[in-house]
């Protein structure tokens, strides 16, 4: 049985210019708005203690490791009256190095988890790990900031058996977007692709040519990182209505991996590898290796945040001046269009119960000095005169900025929400800005969000890392075909008749009722 769904969530989009943004967790520099005025000074909750605030973090780092003693985080941290110890974990090695941590039991004052449903975290929160932050928080009147700069719902998402333990990193629901090679399209007469038949037959068309000019037919069409295609499995998925509520005949709701929905798009992807679009080493790229293949011009398209497009487009310039990197429009596919929602917060911050908590106190006041308009605009511009100048009226980055202001400084503090922080880049002209806003405005009324990044259960937790190796090692065996499509639906089949998954899909169902009222 299958549902209509829509995420409920406020979607207006302000003007560019009155508005802080946050960009996507992946390296380069951010993208971002400001306010059109001097982000010198932080105007609000300005830090009244006497001696800064000392925080232990483990975070994952999507660029270089920062040098903390420079310019932008000594006077983040003087802003802040924090000074702040983080040890940072590249993005691709993150979530293990999480796991062992966890297991290790050493944990350091502040983790972040980027999944509030990762079976890790969820155990160790079963375990006492952490600080239940309900009683501390309270209405949050000594904490208003992490309340009125956030998402309506965020608080809500962030309850495990009605209590939070974290406290969300605030991010926007438009963030990814299925890139394409417009200049490519261009050269063979190609129109934007509205349909996923129209992307897989230009994607032919330009595999087959030698458009980056080397001699050699090796353009990749489809690029992706990790299993599958990680970052863009979503975008797809929604083309096929595998981000709507499935329910099994028992009410259970079934785990977006496992539904039809899902068998059918790794079906097309079948058909991608075989026509020779995908990379052959697609389930093996890391993601640090698709950045820099796509940044050099080795493939047509690769989905990740949208503020990206005009950074890679820069990139690609130096090898390919003609370059022109657009994300594409919703195309429709079998089951809906493609472009996929993120939930309003990318992971959360974990304090240690091992920390006092007179320690904790402090540390949630330090979340909430730093999560204003304000500390963001400083987050994504720095200092004015030094690390931006104004454009236009609009904040842009000097060499300095690109340097010093990274993706990693948005890694240690909350940050306000605004729902178009993934489509701004600080580094883009203000009209390119402007025209890239609009061209995404409509993400928000078609676009569907994951609801397994909210809902959870608890026999899934420990159920599933039984299977999960297998399963992935069956989605790939199916894709390269070393097993037949049918193999792989009885596999699937055999799994949602397991009694401990099913009881997992009435759990999701109970939490999804509880989180959205359905």
């Amino acid at each position: 049985m299958k549902r209509s769904f829509r995420k409920q969530v406020s979607w207006a989009v302000a003007p560019v210019l009155s508005i802080s943004l946050l960009a996507g967790c992946t390296g380069g520099a951010p993208a971002a708005t400001g306010t059109g005025t001097s982000t010198n000074t932080a105007k609000e909750n300005k830090p009244a203690a006497a001696e800064p605030v000392k925080i232990q973090f483990l975070v994952p780092s999507f660029a270089e490791v920062p040098n903390m003693a420079d310019q932008y985080w000594t006077e983040f941290q003087k802003r802040s009256n924090s000074k702040l110890d983080i040890e940072w974990i590249p993005s691709g090695d993150y979530d293990t190095k999480f796991d062992l941590v966890l297991a290790s039991g050493n944990l350091p004052e502040v983790i972040v988890s980027q999944s509030a449903t990762r079976p890790t975290l969820l155990n160790a929160i079963n375990q006492g790990a952490f600080w239940d932050l309900t009683p501390l928080l309270g209405d949050f009147s000594q904490y208003p900031n992490l309340k009125k700069n956030a998402d309506p719902n965020v608080w809500n998402y962030m309850k495990v058996n009605g209590k939070i333990y974290g406290v969300a990193r605030n991010r926007p629901n438009i963030d990814p977007g299925i890139k394409m090679r417009k200049d490519w399209l261009d050269k063979l007469n190609l129109p934007i692709p509205q349909t996923l038949d129209e992307y897989t037959a230009a994607l032919k068309k330009i595999v087959e040519s030698d458009l980056d000019g080397n001699g050699k037919k090796d353009t990749i069409g489809i690029l992706g990182h990790g299993f599958l295609v990680a970052d863009g499995d979503p975008s797809y998925l929604a083309a096929f209505g595998g981000l709507d509520p499935i329910f099994d005949k028992d009410g259970g709701l079934i785990k977006e991996t496992l539904t039809p929905n899902y068998t059918q798009m790794i079906d097309w992807f079948r058909k991608q590898y075989a026509d020779g679009i995908m990379a052959k080493e697609f389930s093996t790229i890391k993601k640090t290796q698709a950045e820099e293949m796509f940044a050099t011009g080795r493939a047509a398209s690769y989905t990740r945040n949208i503020w990206r497009d005009f950074s890679w487009e820069q990139d690609i310039k130096k090898v390919q001046p003609e370059a022109n990197v657009i994300t594409l429009p919703p195309m429709k596919g079998p089951g809906g269009v493609s472009v996929a929602l993120v939930p309003p917060f990318f992971g959360a911050f974990y304090i240690s119960k091992k920390v006092p908590e007179a320690k904790v106190k402090q540390i949630l006041e330090y979340f909430n000095t730093t999560t204003t308009k304000e500390f963001t605009d400083f987050n994504y511009f720095g200092i004015e005169g030094v690390h931006h100048k104004l454009v236009d009226g609009q904040p842009q980055l000097t060499d300095l900025g690109v340097k010093e202001v990274t993706t990693n400084a948005n890694q240690p503090f909350p940050m306000a929400f605004n729902n178009i922080m993934k489509v701004f880049n600080a580094s883009a002209p203000k009209a390119y800005n402007d025209a890239k806003i609009k061209d995404t405005e409509v993400f928000a009324k078609v676009g569907k969000m994951n609801l397994f990044n909210v809902v959870y259960s608890d026999t899934w937790t420990t159920t599933w890392p039984k299977y999960e190796k297998e399963w992935q090692s069956m989605v790939i065996k199916a894709i390269v075909g070393q097993i037949s499509m049918d193999e792989y639906k009885s596999y699937v089949d055999k799994l949602n008749t397991n009694a401990d998954i099913k009881k997992s899909y009435q759990e999701f169902a109970a939490k999804y009722k509880e989180f959205f009222g359905k």
